[in-house]
């Protein structure tokens, strides 16, 4: 290989190291979580619905004089959910996962998604009435409004709940609220005119978070905050650009609204949950997504239009929830089932030309073998089997370079210091042996999107969590958790937090298993020959060892197994091209060199 190709490979690996570092080191700065605003029962709400009939620049609020914490409340119980259902405002706020717990450890509690309002992290599921013509807020059920229970008092997949309330005005509202065996929920809204005179309000439904998640990750490659698909359209806003939002009037503080025509749906997602509300297809919605300033909400809302009801006329409205986990068959059956898009609610990224089938592939190698380490290693023998015959041809390219390595040197030789007569004989050098230089880069140019795309698979998809390889490494999403302090796994001690500094001391096992692969698969060729290269390619494997040590073990198996594939790839090519590899003997030559230096 000659020293332009080798420059051109060294600055390609230092530029992936470069990346790598800036990932571990220099993440976004984690934003303290701030202070859970002291709550009253007049801020419950979210943030004020705005009235059809209101001027435009005129927020109304609501208020309410009963802690949501503290009311009645109807039982939640289905396969994959428990929790409540609280008899004030009808919220939707006290929701726990049945088959996710917060940690590996055998005690862990369950992952609670929905809190009710008063208390820690609160977040829950509001639906209502905006008053138009005719009306007062008194006269629409809104985050006050203490519901009655028809008929059964516990929500199940097979038992409807409904709620009911009469307004002053003599309107009769009614809420039924029904959820299927996985996360989605529906809420079917009814009123009956009985004032005796014609009257117009809007149905909506609400999400509010107060104050940002405590377990929020602030990762650039991660999106965590609001998220709205409007007619085909994905936008994504974090916590930390809700709060910049442009004010607007209407909303009395920070607010973006995106008018949807016919398709869409709202919410907040985090790592691996999300609530989304979904109005039915091929209704038009107004989606608001805003952060109320002094109360620290934040909300995504779904207003529907306004509808004008005659005396004794009534009418209804339906619009789903999405409350639970991001698992991507459930979410691709209720895409299939009409959710537009609903799919792209899990971050794919940039890459998703390419980490959407990684993941499908890995998923169902998953599916088929059962355990998701023995299924990364499938997946990067599958990788390298796609690009094994660029992989030959690189190959092949390297041996055919060093073949003419004499004949570069007699080049070298002639042309002394003129760098043009040595370039133009090189040229003509690859044309008549029919050689591209550049070739041999191109393995490892198509390995860094697809590191990085699986790094976003491994990083951001629910079925990595907690997802168990073998003995202590029952957790493919989190760093290993070996150390030599806890003998690499063999006994049951504590080790240090991963990223720290006694972490990068103690390595685990498998970043020691990722440096000795890399520094093997160097000594396939020797040492180069100038020592500025020499000393970066001998530091090289270390380095990568330390830095991958705090990265997701999944990511780390896929190193590895990638390493050993492409070592043996490349000797058994370069056998076949008449070339004989010496491992041990340019280990013993480094060795050699490092003692004679010494």
């Amino acid at each position: 290989m000659d020293d332009q190709n080798k420059n051109l490979i060294l600055a390609t690996a230092l530029s992936f190291a470069v990346i790598l570092v800036w990932f571990l080191l220099f993440p976004p700065p984690e934003q303290p979580a701030p202070d859970a605003p002291t709550t009253t029962a007049e801020t419950v709400d979210g943030g004020p619905i705005v009235s059809p009939s209101a001027a435009p620049d005129t927020p109304i609020t609501t208020t309410s004089d009963v802690s949501a914490e503290n009311s009645p409340r109807i039982a939640i119980d289905t396969p994959r959910l428990t929790g409540s259902i609280s008899l004030l405002g009808g919220r939707i706020d006290d929701l726990q996962l049945k088959d996710y717990t917060e940690t590996i450890a055998p005690n862990s509690e369950i992952v609670h998604l929905f809190n009710p309002a008063g208390g820690d992290q609160s977040y829950y599921a509001l639906h209502g009435w905006a008053p138009g013509s005719g009306l007062e807020f008194s006269d629409v059920p809104g985050p006050s409004t203490e519901w009655q229970v028809e008929g059964e008092p516990t929500l199940t997949p097979d038992t409807p709940v409904t709620l009911s309330w009469e307004s002053p005005a003599g309107l009769t509202f009614r809420r039924t609220l029904s959820v299927d065996a996985d996360y989605m929920f529906t809420v079917t809204q009814e009123v009956a005119n009985g004032s005796g005179d014609a009257v117009s309000l809007a149905p909506y439904g609400l999400i509010a978070r107060h104050g940002e998640p405590e377990n929020a990750k602030n990762f650039f490659i991660l999106h965590e905050g609001a998220i709205v698909m409007s007619d085909g359209t994905l936008t994504e806003t974090s916590w930390d650009d809700l709060t910049e939002l442009d004010t607007d009037a209407a909303e009395g503080g920070p607010a973006e609204i995106i008018d949807v025509t016919e398709n869409g749906w709202i919410g907040f997602t985090d790592h691996y949950w999300m609530a989304t509300l979904i109005p039915q297809a091929g209704t038009p919605f107004r989606a608001v997504e805003k952060y109320d300033t002094a109360r620290d909400i934040y909300q995504t809302r779904a207003q529907l239009p306004t509808m004008t009801l005659a005396a004794g006329e009534a009418s209804q409205v339906a619009t789903r929830l999405f409350a639970g986990a991001k698992e991507w068959e459930v979410i691709r059956d209720y895409q299939k089932g009409g959710v537009d898009r609903f799919v792209d609610s899990i971050d794919w990224g940039w890459f998703f030309f390419l980490t959407k089938p990684i993941f499908w592939v890995l998923h169902h190698l998953n599916l088929l073998i059962g355990n998701m380490g023995i299924a990364i290693i499938s997946l990067t023998l599958l990788i390298k089997a796609l690009l094994f015959p660029l992989a030959y041809k690189s190959y092949v390219s390297m041996a055919k370079m060093k073949e003419l390595q004499p004949e570069m040197e007699k080049l070298k030789e002639r042309a002394g210091d003129d760098r043009e007569a040595l370039q133009k004989g090189m040229m003509e050098l690859y044309k008549k042996n029919k050689v591209n230089p550049a070739s041999g880069c191109l393995p490892i140019l198509l390995q860094i999107p697809i590191f990085f795309s699986l790094y976003k698979v491994i990083f951001v998809t629910l079925e990595l969590r907690h997802a168990p390889f073998f003995g202590p490494f029952q957790d493919l999403s989190a760093p290993d958790p070996t150390s030599i302090m806890n003998g690499f796994g063999l006994f049951p001690w504590g080790v240090p937090e991963p990223g720290s500094l006694l972490a990068l001391a103690f390595i685990g096992i498998l970043p020691l298993l990722l440096g000795i692969s890399m520094w093997l698969q160097q000594k396939l060729n020797p040492a180069p020959a100038d020592p500025t290269q020499q000393m970066i390619f001998a530091w090289m494997p270390w380095v990568f060892m330390f830095m991958l040590g705090g990265f997701a073990s999944g990511l780390v198996v896929y190193w590895i197994a990638n390493n050993t594939i492409t070592f043996t790839q490349q000797y058994l090519i370069m056998r076949s091209q008449g070339m004989k590899p010496d491992v041990f003997g340019n280990i013993k030559k480094s060795f050699k060199k490092k003692s004679a230096e010494k």
